[in-house]
């Protein structure tokens, strides 16, 4: 029947995306020893060893396990070492202590990814369109942590005073001579989130597809520059408390923040930047990365601008060359639910929902996300201090 001829052939192309995106985690890892893999440098990241076997336990936990009657879990004490956050999924180790694991070693987490590898493949022409919708979501999750992977062992590397290059072709944010210009919105009301319906994957904290009022607005052609950042660190941005939100100031006093993760001044009075790449100048033309909502906030106040809405940003972003693939772009607006936004049913609906406090939302991609992984609708969402991800910022004004 032609229904089974298109369940057999959306089987097939997803068999092919499975594949691929597990590739690429293995590709990403392959720099990684056993000691590389092992240590966690904050309660924010994670061990490299740990992302590996994470994303395959999604597939273990809500794929195989479930939908697939003589599977035979590859180790039971897996669940509990490997859940992240998914209460109704069981009990799991305490997240700050992810780094104690020095065993199970790499080479019995990547003999776990072969184990759940070869049940996928030979579990999917058999699968129900429910569970081959989790596949789909378990291969958008293991993207995500593809970023993570690259943005905590980044983290990891900076720790180490020889600071060691992860690989010299590894992804950082590329600079241009662009000039500075604004592209210019009459405000009304417009439509945001993903629309039900789609074709295309989206996270359900990406819809529903719902209407906004904007006031007239304008919304930066480029992101802030490393030269921008300078001048504004040059012009005492760190010192000036009137810059900064209460929270942001308290911050910078308590951890004596002085300029963007990661970098540090050089004999000659210039900037030098840490990155996967190892230590190198910083590129005055590359957007300023790894700064916190705090961070970002006080330069607009400073440039006399502001940061835009997310909803600025999407209605907008057709029109940004930098939209993605540089940096994740600081936005004003809280990461909170969209007007009849209902989480997924089972443990799956924890993946967004029960994040919506305290967070803001980044938008945009940055050079570290998975090819395929960006689109306009997408929510990044983090902590205002956080910046160990690859987080700048778009200026945006009220016209």
């Amino acid at each position: 029947m032609l229904s089974e001829r298109i369940g057999e052939t959306l089987t097939g192309h997803l068999a092919q995306d499975y594949a691929r995106c597990r590739a690429e985690t293995t590709r990403l890892a392959a720099p990684l020893s056993d000691a590389d893999a092992t240590p966690q440098s904050m309660t924010d990241a994670s061990p490299a060893k740990w992302h590996l076997a994470h994303v395959t336990w999604f597939f273990e936990t809500f794929v195989l396990t479930p939908h697939v009657p003589d599977y035979f879990p590859f180790d039971a004490e897996f669940g509990f070492l490997f859940n992240s956050y998914y209460e109704a999924a069981g009990p799991r180790h305490t997240r700050a202590e992810r780094g104690l694991l020095t065993r199970p070693s790499l080479a019995r987490i990547r003999a776990y990814r072969d184990h759940v590898d070869a049940a996928m493949a030979a579990a999917m022409p058999g699968l129900d369109r429910a569970a081959l919708n989790l596949v789909t979501l378990g291969l958008h999750h293991e993207q995500q942590h593809q970023e993570l992977l690259l943005t905590d062992i980044l983290h990891l590397f900076a720790q180490n005073p020889i600071e060691p290059v992860y690989a010299a072709d590894a992804p950082a944010p590329s600079g241009t001579d662009t000039a500075l210009d604004w592209h210019r919105h009459d405000g009304g009301l417009v439509e945001i989130g993903h629309a039900k319906g789609e074709t295309a994957f989206a996270y359900d904290c990406e819809g529903p597809r719902h209407k906004v009022h904007l006031e007239p607005f304008a919304i930066a052609s480029r992101l802030v520059t490393n030269a921008e950042w300078d001048e504004f660190i040059d012009d005492g941005g760190y010192q000036a408390a009137g810059l900064w939100l209460s929270d942001g100031w308290a911050w910078v006093q308590e951890h004596d923040i002085t300029a963007p993760l990661y970098w540090r001044c050089e004999p000659d009075n210039r900037p030098s930047q840490f990155s996967l790449r190892g230590r190198r100048a910083v590129d005055p033309a590359a957007p300023v990365a790894h700064i916190s909502l705090y961070e970002a906030d006080a330069f607009a106040t400073w440039a006399g601008l502001r940061l835009p809405t997310e909803a600025e940003w999407e209605v907008m972003a057709p029109a940004l060359p930098d939209a993605h693939g540089q940096c994740w772009q600081w936005t004003a607006s809280a990461y909170s639910p969209y007007p009849g936004f209902r989480p997924a049913a089972g443990a799956v609906g924890e993946y967004n929902g029960k994040f919506m406090s305290g967070q803001n939302v980044l938008r945009g991609s940055s050079c570290a996300t998975s090819a395929g992984h960006a689109r306009d609708t997408y929510r990044n969402f983090f902590y205002p201090h956080q910046r160990w991800q690859f987080a700048g910022l778009r200026l945006a004004k009220t016209l």
